[in-house]
């Protein structure tokens, strides 16, 4: 059970479905928020759904945050769900086929089309859960997900001998992400609108054994995190403990980046 309490609060999770985003939607739940569950498509959030349980605190929504009248639809249906929506955490990762490839490797079609795509998800939610804060004059609060890359320059030597890489498109992505953050907490105030950032190091994912012994290096002790590391850090900025803090980025990186 978590040890922040979120009881009565509704959140909305964007990338749902994914890695972080599953982790995160069951400890919201522990911690009592209803949460709408939000993915591209049906067939990954029923089952994440059923896993779940839980049906008087769920909703979920299927579509893209891409599309700015989609996640105006979704918050009203949470409103007339549950009330209101006081929250969101944002940790989609839309990106194409062709994301992940070397930085000689990666075309200029490729590069703007995941940087539009996964940054402009991430600008519609902020914009439109900004828009429904201020319309309503309530409280709100915005985490997005961000990275200890758009903070430092990658350690690609944690990369050498392995297939894998630090993309580029990812960095100018998290890195605009803060920014973003920033901008919108100067345009929004004088209300009761917060967007927050958490910069995670990297998750474990059964990545080569390489990779992970060399991050772990750079690290204070255990280097890549788990899903469940990040939690806290999303909770606290989404409770009204941190009902004061505003355009900040919270780096969640066991030292990496120092």
């Amino acid at each position: 059970m978590s040890v922040i309490d979120l009881n009565g609060k509704t959140i909305f999770v964007a990338g749902a479905a994914g890695q972080l985003g599953k982790v995160l939607s069951r400890t919201l739940l522990d911690a009592g928020a209803n949460v709408i569950l939000n993915d591209v498509s049906d067939a990954s959030l029923a089952p994440l759904a059923a896993e779940l349980g839980s049906p008087d605190k769920l909703l979920t929504v299927a579509g893209s945050i891409t599309d700015a009248d989609f996640v105006q639809r979704l918050l009203q249906n949470g409103t007339e769900r549950f009330g209101k929506v006081d929250g969101a955490v944002n940790c989609a990762y839309p990106r194409n086929a062709q994301y992940g490839r070397k930085f000689f490797d990666v075309a200029f079609e490729d590069f703007t089309d995941n940087v539009g795509s996964h940054l402009g998800a991430y600008f519609v939610c902020m914009q439109q859960c900004a828009k429904y804060a201020v319309e309503r004059g309530e409280h709100f609060s915005l985490v997005s997900m961000s990275s200890i890359y758009g903070v430092m320059a990658p350690r690609f030597e944690v990369y050498d001998g392995t297939t894998m890489t630090m993309p580029v498109e990812y960095a100018a992505i998290k890195s605009a992400v803060q920014h973003l953050t920033s901008y919108v907490t100067k345009y929004t105030s004088g209300s009761l609108f917060r967007a927050n950032c958490v910069s995670p190091g990297g998750i474990f994912a059964h990545q080569d054994e390489r990779f992970v012994e060399r991050y772990r290096s750079f690290s204070r002790k255990k280097g890549m995190l788990d899903s469940e590391d990040v939690t806290g850090a999303v909770l606290f900025l989404l409770s009204d403990a941190a009902q004061y803090i505003c355009g900040q980025n919270i780096v969640v990186d066991d030292g990496f980046s120092r």
